[in-house]
Protein backbone atom coordinates (compact mmCIF):
# COMPACT_ATOMS: atom_id res chain seq x y z
CA UNK A 1 0.00 0.00 0.00
CA UNK A 2 1.52 3.30 -1.02
CA UNK A 3 1.43 6.03 1.51
CA UNK A 4 1.28 9.84 1.56
CA UNK A 5 4.95 11.17 1.46
CA UNK A 6 6.25 13.54 3.93
CA UNK A 7 7.66 16.57 3.17
CA UNK A 8 11.11 16.76 5.13
CA UNK A 9 11.50 20.44 3.79
CA UNK A 10 12.52 22.76 7.44
CA UNK A 11 10.32 25.88 7.53
CA UNK A 12 11.96 29.21 7.73
CA UNK A 13 11.41 30.18 11.84
CA UNK A 14 8.38 32.53 10.99
CA UNK A 15 6.28 30.28 8.63
CA UNK A 16 6.99 27.40 11.82
CA UNK A 17 5.43 29.89 13.87
CA UNK A 18 2.67 30.52 12.11
CA UNK A 19 2.44 26.71 11.43
CA UNK A 20 1.74 26.30 14.82
CA UNK A 21 -0.21 28.96 15.90
CA UNK A 22 -2.82 27.39 12.72
CA UNK A 23 -2.06 23.70 13.59
CA UNK A 24 -2.44 22.81 17.01
CA UNK A 25 -4.34 19.81 18.58
CA UNK A 26 -8.03 19.57 17.94
CA UNK A 27 -7.95 20.34 22.28
CA UNK A 28 -5.65 22.82 21.95
CA UNK A 29 -7.57 24.73 19.21
CA UNK A 30 -11.22 24.56 20.64
CA UNK A 31 -9.72 25.68 24.24
CA UNK A 32 -8.54 28.79 22.94
CA UNK A 33 -5.17 28.63 23.56
CA UNK A 34 -3.20 30.77 21.99
CA UNK A 35 0.61 31.18 20.96
CA UNK A 36 1.22 35.13 21.64
CA UNK A 37 5.11 35.03 21.45
CA UNK A 38 7.44 33.01 19.54
CA UNK A 39 11.26 32.68 19.89
CA UNK A 40 13.35 29.38 18.67
CA UNK A 41 12.78 26.83 21.90
CA UNK A 42 10.39 29.32 23.42
CA UNK A 43 6.81 29.67 23.51
CA UNK A 44 4.42 32.21 25.25
CA UNK A 45 1.00 31.11 25.35
CA UNK A 46 -2.43 32.06 27.38
CA UNK A 47 -5.61 30.59 27.77
CA UNK A 48 -8.33 32.59 28.74
CA UNK A 49 -10.57 31.35 31.53
CA UNK A 50 -14.36 29.55 30.83
CA UNK A 51 -16.80 28.25 33.57
CA UNK A 52 -16.20 24.84 31.46
CA UNK A 53 -12.76 24.74 32.86
CA UNK A 54 -13.94 24.83 36.51
CA UNK A 55 -12.87 21.84 38.79
CA UNK A 56 -15.38 22.93 41.77
CA UNK A 57 -18.11 24.74 41.15
CA UNK A 58 -18.33 26.55 44.59
CA UNK A 59 -14.64 27.96 44.43
CA UNK A 60 -14.80 28.03 41.01
CA UNK A 61 -10.79 26.96 40.77
CA UNK A 62 -9.72 25.28 37.66
CA UNK A 63 -9.80 21.41 37.27
CA UNK A 64 -5.76 21.09 37.64
CA UNK A 65 -6.32 19.06 34.41
CA UNK A 66 -7.24 22.28 32.36
CA UNK A 67 -3.46 23.73 33.27
CA UNK A 68 -2.00 19.98 32.63
CA UNK A 69 -3.25 19.90 29.11
CA UNK A 70 -2.25 23.92 28.86
CA UNK A 71 1.27 22.69 29.79
CA UNK A 72 2.08 20.06 27.70
CA UNK A 73 0.60 21.76 24.87
CA UNK A 74 2.71 24.54 25.78
CA UNK A 75 5.58 22.38 26.24
CA UNK A 76 4.77 20.74 22.50
CA UNK A 77 5.55 24.16 21.06
CA UNK A 78 8.27 25.55 22.57
CA UNK A 79 10.22 21.78 21.44
CA UNK A 80 8.55 22.17 17.93
CA UNK A 81 10.11 25.56 17.65
CA UNK A 82 13.77 24.19 18.48
CA UNK A 83 13.34 21.86 15.54
CA UNK A 84 12.38 22.77 12.09
CA UNK A 85 8.60 21.65 11.33
CA UNK A 86 9.95 18.34 9.95
CA UNK A 87 9.48 15.45 12.49
CA UNK A 88 6.41 14.48 15.06
CA UNK A 89 7.06 15.01 18.59
CA UNK A 90 5.20 13.33 21.63
CA UNK A 91 4.96 13.34 25.36
CA UNK A 92 7.31 10.98 27.19
CA UNK A 93 6.60 12.07 30.42
CA UNK A 94 5.49 15.31 32.07
CA UNK A 95 5.71 16.38 35.87
CA UNK A 96 3.88 18.95 37.14
CA UNK A 97 4.05 20.53 40.59
CA UNK A 98 0.79 22.44 41.73
CA UNK A 99 1.92 25.74 43.57
CA UNK A 100 -1.03 27.44 44.11
CA UNK A 101 -4.96 27.36 43.00
CA UNK A 102 -5.76 29.47 40.49
CA UNK A 103 -7.80 32.74 40.45
CA UNK A 104 -11.33 32.05 39.22
CA UNK A 105 -11.76 34.78 36.14
CA UNK A 106 -9.05 35.40 35.69
CA UNK A 107 -6.71 34.06 32.31
CA UNK A 108 -3.48 31.75 32.78
CA UNK A 109 -0.44 32.04 30.68
CA UNK A 110 2.63 30.22 30.36
CA UNK A 111 5.99 30.22 29.32
CA UNK A 112 7.89 27.19 27.70
CA UNK A 113 11.46 26.41 27.16
CA UNK A 114 13.31 24.24 25.30
CA UNK A 115 16.25 23.63 27.07
CA UNK A 116 18.05 20.93 25.25
CA UNK A 117 17.56 18.69 21.84
CA UNK A 118 19.47 15.41 21.43
CA UNK A 119 18.46 13.19 18.34
CA UNK A 120 15.92 11.64 20.02
CA UNK A 121 14.90 13.41 23.09
CA UNK A 122 14.12 16.82 23.73
CA UNK A 123 13.69 18.59 27.44
CA UNK A 124 11.29 21.28 28.43
CA UNK A 125 10.56 23.42 31.57
CA UNK A 126 7.64 25.26 31.93
CA UNK A 127 5.84 28.16 34.13
CA UNK A 128 1.71 28.57 34.70
CA UNK A 129 0.87 31.84 36.07
CA UNK A 130 -1.38 34.69 35.98
CA UNK A 131 -0.70 37.81 36.89
CA UNK A 132 3.85 37.32 36.83
CA UNK A 133 5.19 34.57 36.10
CA UNK A 134 7.15 35.04 39.56
CA UNK A 135 3.89 34.05 41.09
CA UNK A 136 3.65 30.43 39.25
CA UNK A 137 0.06 28.64 39.19
CA UNK A 138 2.24 25.49 38.80
CA UNK A 139 5.74 24.61 37.25
CA UNK A 140 6.36 21.22 34.58
CA UNK A 141 8.98 19.95 33.15
CA UNK A 142 8.89 17.31 30.24
CA UNK A 143 10.49 15.23 28.07
CA UNK A 144 9.21 15.10 24.31
CA UNK A 145 10.70 11.89 21.55
CA UNK A 146 11.14 13.79 18.53
CA UNK A 147 10.53 11.61 15.14
CA UNK A 148 7.58 10.09 17.37
CA UNK A 149 5.53 8.78 14.30
CA UNK A 150 5.12 8.93 10.50
CA UNK A 151 2.96 12.44 10.75
CA UNK A 152 3.49 15.79 10.70
CA UNK A 153 0.67 18.13 12.02
CA UNK A 154 2.52 21.15 10.67
CA UNK A 155 2.82 20.02 7.01
CA UNK A 156 -0.07 17.21 6.56
CA UNK A 157 -3.10 19.12 7.90
CA UNK A 158 -4.60 22.61 6.87
CA UNK A 159 -4.86 25.33 8.82
CA UNK A 160 -8.03 25.33 10.89
CA UNK A 161 -11.06 26.73 9.26
CA UNK A 162 -13.55 24.05 9.86
CA UNK A 163 -16.38 23.98 12.28
CA UNK A 164 -14.89 22.17 15.83
CA UNK A 165 -16.62 20.33 18.31
CA UNK A 166 -17.39 23.00 21.74
CA UNK A 167 -16.57 22.60 24.80
CA UNK A 168 -19.79 22.50 27.05
CA UNK A 169 -20.47 20.69 30.44
CA UNK A 170 -23.72 18.71 30.56
CA UNK A 171 -26.20 19.52 33.65
CA UNK A 172 -25.90 16.64 36.00
CA UNK A 173 -27.24 18.03 39.46
CA UNK A 174 -27.26 14.72 40.96
CA UNK A 175 -23.94 12.60 39.61
CA UNK A 176 -20.40 12.40 41.20
CA UNK A 177 -19.38 15.32 39.26
CA UNK A 178 -22.01 17.86 39.59
CA UNK A 179 -19.27 20.05 41.25
CA UNK A 180 -16.73 19.56 38.12
CA UNK A 181 -17.60 21.19 34.67
CA UNK A 182 -14.55 20.13 33.34
CA UNK A 183 -15.03 16.40 34.54
CA UNK A 184 -18.82 16.26 33.15
CA UNK A 185 -17.29 17.98 29.94
CA UNK A 186 -14.86 15.07 29.60
CA UNK A 187 -17.95 12.60 29.71
CA UNK A 188 -16.03 11.12 33.09
CA UNK A 189 -18.28 8.72 34.51
CA UNK A 190 -17.61 5.75 37.25
CA UNK A 191 -18.59 1.99 35.98
CA UNK A 192 -20.55 -0.21 37.74
CA UNK A 193 -17.30 -2.20 39.21
CA UNK A 194 -15.71 1.63 40.27
CA UNK A 195 -13.02 1.80 37.82
CA UNK A 196 -13.42 5.82 35.83
CA UNK A 197 -14.16 5.75 32.19
CA UNK A 198 -13.88 8.60 29.72
CA UNK A 199 -15.66 8.40 26.83
CA UNK A 200 -13.56 8.99 23.42
CA UNK A 201 -14.70 12.54 21.76
CA UNK A 202 -13.07 14.19 19.20
CA UNK A 203 -12.70 17.39 21.71
CA UNK A 204 -10.07 15.37 22.78
CA UNK A 205 -7.83 14.87 19.87
CA UNK A 206 -4.42 15.81 20.51
CA UNK A 207 -3.35 14.60 17.10
CA UNK A 208 -5.80 14.64 14.27
CA UNK A 209 -4.09 12.22 11.60
CA UNK A 210 -3.63 9.43 13.33
CA UNK A 211 -6.23 10.25 15.32
CA UNK A 212 -4.61 10.15 19.11
CA UNK A 213 -6.31 11.40 22.57
CA UNK A 214 -4.50 14.75 23.66
CA UNK A 215 -1.45 13.80 26.23
CA UNK A 216 -3.08 16.53 28.58
CA UNK A 217 -6.72 14.80 28.68
CA UNK A 218 -5.20 11.51 29.80
CA UNK A 219 -3.12 13.20 32.40
CA UNK A 220 -6.43 15.15 33.34
CA UNK A 221 -8.43 11.84 33.27
CA UNK A 222 -5.99 9.95 35.84
CA UNK A 223 -5.68 12.94 38.02
CA UNK A 224 -9.63 13.02 38.28
CA UNK A 225 -9.72 9.21 38.82
CA UNK A 226 -7.10 9.56 41.75
CA UNK A 227 -9.05 12.38 43.15
CA UNK A 228 -12.20 10.39 42.96
CA UNK A 229 -10.65 6.97 44.65
CA UNK A 230 -8.64 8.85 47.20
CA UNK A 231 -11.76 10.39 47.84
CA UNK A 232 -13.75 7.26 47.96
CA UNK A 233 -11.12 4.89 49.62
CA UNK A 234 -10.44 6.91 52.47
CA UNK A 235 -14.09 8.49 53.15
CA UNK A 236 -12.59 12.26 53.03
CA UNK A 237 -13.08 15.15 51.25
CA UNK A 238 -11.46 15.40 47.47
CA UNK A 239 -7.89 16.07 47.82
CA UNK A 240 -5.59 19.26 46.73
CA UNK A 241 -2.88 18.32 43.94
CA UNK A 242 0.23 18.82 45.28
CA UNK A 243 2.29 16.82 42.07
CA UNK A 244 1.63 14.50 39.51
CA UNK A 245 4.33 12.85 37.14
CA UNK A 246 2.42 11.48 34.21
CA UNK A 247 4.33 8.45 32.37
CA UNK A 248 2.64 8.19 28.47
CA UNK A 249 3.76 4.57 27.39
CA UNK A 250 1.61 4.56 24.07
CA UNK A 251 -0.64 6.35 22.24
CA UNK A 252 -4.61 6.89 23.47
CA UNK A 253 -6.46 5.75 20.14
CA UNK A 254 -9.78 7.02 19.44
CA UNK A 255 -11.25 3.97 22.01
CA UNK A 256 -13.12 5.03 25.43
CA UNK A 257 -10.42 4.71 28.23
CA UNK A 258 -10.35 3.59 31.61
CA UNK A 259 -8.43 3.99 34.94
CA UNK A 260 -8.15 3.27 38.68
CA UNK A 261 -5.95 4.10 41.25
CA UNK A 262 -4.25 2.91 44.50
CA UNK A 263 -2.63 4.34 47.60
CA UNK A 264 0.84 3.80 48.08
CA UNK A 265 1.22 5.29 51.39
CA UNK A 266 -1.13 7.82 53.43
CA UNK A 267 0.22 10.03 56.08
CA UNK A 268 -1.88 12.36 58.24
CA UNK A 269 -1.61 15.22 55.95
CA UNK A 270 -0.64 13.82 52.63
CA UNK A 271 -1.50 10.73 50.73
CA UNK A 272 1.07 8.97 47.56
CA UNK A 273 -0.99 7.35 44.70
CA UNK A 274 -0.13 6.06 41.23
CA UNK A 275 -3.44 5.54 38.46
CA UNK A 276 -3.45 3.66 35.24
CA UNK A 277 -5.29 3.97 32.61
CA UNK A 278 -6.02 1.60 29.38
CA UNK A 279 -8.54 1.09 26.60
CA UNK A 280 -9.23 -2.12 25.35
CA UNK A 281 -6.52 -4.24 27.16
CA UNK A 282 -5.68 -3.59 30.90
CA UNK A 283 -2.56 -5.66 30.90
CA UNK A 284 -1.21 -2.63 27.69
CA UNK A 285 -1.53 0.90 29.72
CA UNK A 286 -1.41 4.01 27.75
CA UNK A 287 -0.31 6.06 30.74
CA UNK A 288 -0.04 5.92 34.31
CA UNK A 289 1.15 8.14 37.11
CA UNK A 290 2.60 8.60 40.49
CA UNK A 291 1.58 11.89 42.33
CA UNK A 292 0.63 13.34 45.92
CA UNK A 293 -2.23 14.97 47.11
CA UNK A 294 -2.68 17.07 50.56
CA UNK A 295 -5.59 15.88 52.81
CA UNK A 296 -8.01 18.64 54.14
CA UNK A 297 -6.56 19.28 57.14
CA UNK A 298 -8.07 18.14 60.30
CA UNK A 299 -8.15 20.40 63.46
CA UNK A 300 -5.52 19.59 66.36
CA UNK A 301 -3.85 17.09 64.49
CA UNK A 302 0.27 17.09 63.25
CA UNK A 303 1.51 17.03 60.45
CA UNK A 304 3.09 14.03 59.03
Amino acid sequence: MSKTPILNTPLPFDELAEAIRGRRSVYGYISGLRLDRAAPGEAWSSLPYRPVFVGDSETGVLHGGVVTAMLDESCGMAVQLALDGTRAIATLDLRIDYQKPATPGLDIKAHSFCSRVTRSIAFVRSTAYQESEDDPVATATACFMIGANRTNMLKDRPMEDRALPTLEAPEDPTGPFAQSPFARCLGIRIGEDGTLVMPFSPRIIGNPILPAIHGGMTGAFLETTAIVGVTRELGVSPPKPIGLTINYLRSGRALDSYANVSIVKQGRRVVAFEAQAWQDDRTRPIASAFGHFMLRQTPGVDEE
